[in-house]
């Protein structure tokens, strides 16, 4: 993962078409403004994730343990994922 900081009004590039700017600051939130083409999704990730599972139930394919789903909520919040039992 990459980590960048930035300050209000400060940007960064991914690729040659997404841009994303800090917006605001305020206590433990960011606000960022992301310009992107109309043809690249963009989903908070929590909406992704529920996206994708509508899509795999959909499908018919088997669905992540909801260990694996916490799992992956826990690397969104910078929290480290508890470790994985063999």
């Amino acid at each position: 993962m990459l980590v960048l900081s930035r300050k209000l009004n400060q940007a960064i590039m991914i690729g040659d078409d997404v841009r994303i700017v800090v917006v605001a600051v305020d206590r433990d939130t960011v606000k960022l403004g992301i310009e992107a083409p109309r043809t690249i999704p963009v989903h908070r990730s929590e909406v992704y994730e529920e996206i994708q599972r509508t899509n795999r139930a959909a499908a018919g394919e088997p669905q992540p343990p909801a260990s694996e789903n916490a799992r992956i909520a826990d690397l969104g919040k910078g929290r480290r994922p508890p470790p994985q039992k063999s």
